[in-house]
């Protein structure tokens, strides 16, 4: 058979490898239009097909010339690629700065789509959404919020399009690609801050000052009823708990409620232990900065990321979609005082101590789970047991949740972070970050206890991460007794409304760190280097001079045998203690203050 024959056959059948599907017709259907100047391009597809990058600008201008007092669309950035990466502004009486939008008193709600392109759901869902409030169907979106839209962050994704992107996902037929045209994933990038997309959403967000922070995806993974999942980190691991607790209290019901109504099903932001095995339980992830949610917790922003169940078709998970965003709206119109109260304390809250690592819980919790029934069999193939998904529904009475409440490292939070001159990049990423950094004008005074970490053991990863090869390591704390630190340094304070996200970024300990991304590799290089019959005299003279030097060499001798045979390792700490060893390797060089509040 030839290769065109294959592809021609997987065309026609693209999701005849998929489980099956129970049937549903929902209330949301409604929702849909096949008519009007403004209908979409999913509608005219009957719910099958999502817009290219062409036509879904065109589209965009179509909603502007339909309402230019409500509807505007500016440009936040450009791909790598050249691509501009469009936002649409949505709002009454073209109050389309962001000063405007502060003084109409209303939220302002982000809402994002296709950072994963191929994930593209929250695009033709809001454009249904655009359309209704154009037309008058729903005039009363906008006298509730202001709506900021990125119907395509990942634009260059989004156009390496195929119907062969997603093995695992219904729909559309042609959908985009995971990650940008660099190979990296934007929602890995929050905290590095390595692409044009995801720096343009800090700047908008910056600008315009959100109150909540919408991120919508498409699942990898099992097979479950639930249609439309989200999630945020949970109150009792959140970096800002009272922000979590009005989103669990206070959103979560009139959001389930409505989808509810409209013939859907939402479920929790949760994954699975075992994809092969339901039963052992589910992942209760708690996600790092790395991640849009959980940069938004730490920055004390409001995010929900959205995660429909790929395995569902795509008009149904683009209903779901909008009714979701409706949901959120009404929520956020009716609860915005609480949820800027929760907002206001986050930013008053400096912790001493701070949980930068986190692990899954070896007990569970135990929750009610609307599952799909499953068999497994031995697989020729792999050679392993796999699981068969059957179509029919199951409900779990208790599946035990695995939780991320291991505490795997905790810091105590310095006063301040010194960042010396040379590392200005560094201090580009904060201020993008919206962190303030203030340059240092004068010494520091005498009564600053300064502490500098040194690299006592470290690994680099084996293999690339997001265009990055990522170092762990083990530190020891140096008590200085100068401070080199002079005019042209900066200083970042700990006491400032994103304090915990300045601490996830500058302490290297921190897994998403500057450092833990591999911004500071300069300082696991030696650039100066000791000749033998140099080395060999002085050390010498120096262990004469020192007894106290020279017992510490011999016990090192006598009690470690690979040293004592080791003509480098015995020479390598000789020269370690020579004052012309390089006094910065392995010192990480920013610097931390512990002064008393």
């Amino acid at each position: 058979m030839s290769l065109g024959i294959v592809l021609l056959s997987a065309t026609l059948n693209l999701n005849s490898h998929l489980p099956p599907l129970q049937p549903w017709q929902g209330s949301s259907l409604s929702l849909m239009r096949q008519d009007g100047p403004l209908t979409t391009d999913f509608e005219l597809s009957a719910g099958e097909e999502s817009p290219n990058y062409e036509q879904t600008n065109a589209f965009i201008k179509r909603l502007v010339a339909a309402n230019p007092t409500q509807f505007k669309s500016i440009t936040i950035g450009k791909s790598d690629q050249g691509r501009d990466i469009n936002m649409m502004l949505a709002v009454e009486d073209s109050q389309f700065s962001p000063a405007m939008m502060t003084n109409n008193k209303k939220p302002t709600i982000l809402i994002q789509a296709g950072i994963h392109a191929g994930e593209i759901d929250g695009k033709d869902a809001m454009f249904m959404l655009l359309r209704d409030i154009a037309t008058g169907k729903r005039r009363d979106i906008l006298s509730k919020v202001n709506i900021l839209f990125i119907p395509i962050l990942n634009v260059d994704g989004h156009e390496r399009n195929s119907q062969f992107n997603r093995i695992n996902q219904r729909g559309p037929v042609t959908m985009g690609f995971r990650t940008n045209a660099k190979n990296l994933n934007l929602n890995r990038d929050y905290a590095k801050l390595d692409t044009p997309g995801v720096r343009a959403v800090m700047e908008v967000i910056n600008d315009f000052k959100p109150s909540l922070y919408i991120d919508v995806h498409v699942t990898d993974g099992a097979d479950y009823q639930y249609d439309i999942t989200y999630g945020f980190n949970p109150s009792f691991a959140s970096d800002s708990p009272a922000i979590a607790k009005v989103l669990e209290e206070q959103f979560s019901p009139i959001i389930d409620s409505k989808l509810s109504q409209q013939g859907h099903i939402p479920g929790p932001l949760i994954f699975v232990m075992n994809k092969r095995n339901l039963k052992q339980g589910l992942a209760g992830w708690v996600a790092s900065p790395r991640f849009s949610n959980g940069w938004g917790d730490l920055k004390g922003l409001p995010t929900i990321l959205v995660e429909n169940h790929s395995l569902k078709p795509y008009k149904q998970r683009v209903l779901g979609t909008y009714v979701f965003i409706d949901g959120v709206i009404d929520a956020l119109s009716k609860q915005h005082k609480a949820l800027h109260k929760a907002i206001e304390t986050e930013k008053h809250n400096y912790p001493t101590e701070l949980v930068v690592e986190r692990g899954y819980s070896q007990s569970p919790d135990y929750i009610r789970f609307k599952g799909i029934k499953y068999k497994q069999f031995d697989s020729a193939l792999s050679g392993h047991q796999e699981v068969k998904y059957l179509g029919e529904p199951v409900e779990y009475e208790e599946l035990p949740v695995f939780w991320q409440k291991e505490v795997k490292a905790k810091v105590t939070v310095p006063n301040a972070f010194y960042i010396p001159p040379q590392y200005s990049n560094i201090v580009q990423k904060l201020a993008l970050h919206g962190i303030e950094v203030e340059t240092v004008s004068n010494t520091l005074d005498e009564s600053t206890s300064l502490t500098q970490l040194k690299v006592s053991s470290y690994e680099f990863a084996k293999q690339p991460f997001e265009g990055r090869f990522r170092v762990s390591a083990q530190f020891e704390a140096l008590q200085l007794s100068e401070s080199p630190i002079t005019e042209g340094w900066y200083k970042v304070s700990t006491q400032q409304p994103y304090s915990e996200l300045v601490t996830h970024l500058l302490h290297p300990v921190a897994p998403d760190s500057f450092f833990a991304w591999g911004d500071f590799l300069g300082i696991f290089q030696r650039t100066e280097y000791v000749e033998n019959y140099a080395l060999e005299p002085y050390a010498r003279k120096m262990l004469k001079e020192s007894p106290k030097l020279a017992l510490a060499f011999d016990k090192r001798i006598s009690e470690d045998r690979e040293f004592a045979n080791s003509d480098e390792q015995r020479l390598e700490w000789l020269y370690e203690k020579t004052p012309f060893y390089d006094q910065a390797y392995l010192k990480y060089p920013i610097l931390m203050s512990y002064q008393s509040k």
